[in-house]
């Protein structure tokens, strides 16, 4: 009898192994299975929540068939108290394996909202904006210039610890403008002590957080576009006229304010390069500009006949060779058209009325083109 007992019990303790392993296995792979997502969502973890709060998030949310399943997966994967806060982007069919590592790996949030601090030549702007998880595009919720009344989406976005902030600098802005522009980005705190060297800011988009120091942004923007010079200088092409890598920054400079076209910057550039090779002046309006600006702002009009002769360290029309400083902060492919231009025969450019140029390799041509333009200046005039 005992025996049969016995046996019974030790067959009854296989079965409920069995099934306890069956159970696991079942667990496991409804933890690393595909989950039932069925677009792609933006979930924030606020600050101080735990993997229980996140569970019933997701579960509300239809990313997981099964909560437990995933607080038991968090707790036998190790990660219980490495949740972080923040918005994250959940792809559509992520497992629960896949959301727990999203939301404990750290670093940016991959989602939700960002305000963007846009510094560009003629105007600043600040932008609200929202990632829409089922496109993966930013959805711009509001925008105003900097020192005007903040509209509601603003003020509310302020108060959520996981909204990210990006400082967009544009190809072109000058020192001051970029130094203007942070003083009026009330997220950030400091001073500017001292006006950096015309164009040794990188434009670029940087990430920030409230209450970094502007100081400290615009050692970050010194940095980066050292780094790109640097690397342009040693990847230049050879027998150019430059003496040193700053005779290049200030080329690229030159090559920045006379086009927007991406495609016309290395014929621009050798341009430039063919006119001082053969000793000629660059003869460029916005160096000109700078001379009257320095920089603060734009001129507002067309230059006149006595600014185009008037001796100042930047007029090209009246000095020889490159002017004693960039007159702008230049991007990096201006950078590498400076330092890599076009092999052309080219000695003169002028508007062609579509937002590019038409280049000439002689003055009679040159000519001819001038007159087209100016054609067109008059078409427009009287429409």
């Amino acid at each position: 009898m005992w025996r049969n007992i016995a046996s019974n019990a030790l067959t009854l303790f296989v079965v409920m192994l069995i099934a306890a392993g069956g159970v696991v296995a079942w667990g496991k792979k409804q933890y690393s299975n595909q989950g039932p997502l069925e677009a792609a969502i933006c979930l924030r973890v606020a600050g101080g929540s735990t993997f229980a709060r996140v569970s019933r998030q997701l579960e509300d949310e239809g990313a997981i068939s099964n909560g437990a399943i995933f607080r038991i997966g968090v707790e036998y994967s190790g990660k219980s108290s490495q949740l972080k806060a923040g918005s994250f982007l959940v792809p559509e069919g992520a497992s629960m394996e896949q959301i727990v590592d999203i939301v404990t790996r750290g670093g940016a949030s991959t989602c939700g909202t960002e305000v963007v601090y846009r510094i560009g030549i003629l105007s600043h702007e600040v932008q609200v904006r929202e990632l829409d998880p089922a496109t993966q595009r930013f959805v711009t919720k509001a925008e105003f210039t900097p020192g005007d009344e903040a509209p509601a989406d603003y003020t509310r976005v302020r108060d959520q610890g996981d909204t990210r902030y990006r400082i967009a600098l544009a190809e072109g802005a000058t020192s001051w403008q970029i130094v203007d522009a942070l003083n009026g980005a009330e997220f950030l705190e400091g001073e500017v002590a001292e006006l950096p060297a015309e164009g040794s800011l990188a434009p670029d988009s940087y990430e920030v957080r409230p209450g970094d120091n502007r100081a400290d942004v615009i050692a970050r923007m010194a940095a980066a576009q050292a780094e790109r010079l640097a690397a342009a200088w040693e990847a230049r092409a050879e027998g150019l006229p430059y003496a040193n890598a700053e005779e290049a920054l200030i080329m690229a400079s030159i090559v920045e304010k006379e086009t927007g076209l991406a495609e016309e910057r290395r014929q621009v550039a050798s341009v430039f390069v063919n006119r001082l090779n053969r000793g000629m002046r660059l003869q460029t309006d916005p160096t000109v500009i700078y001379g009257i600006t320095k920089g603060q702002g734009a001129l507002g009009r067309g230059l006149r006949q006595s600014e185009l002769r008037s001796d100042t360290p930047w007029n090209t029309y009246v000095i020889d060779g490159l002017p004693p400083t960039p007159i702008a902060n230049p991007g990096l492919e201006a950078i590498e058209a400076a330092l890599n231009p076009d092999g052309t025969p080219y000695l003169f450019f002028v508007a062609d009325g579509t937002g590019g140029h038409a280049f000439a390799e002689t003055l009679d041509e040159h000519n001819r083109n001038v007159a087209k333009w100016r054609e067109i200046e008059a078409e427009r005039a009287n429409q």
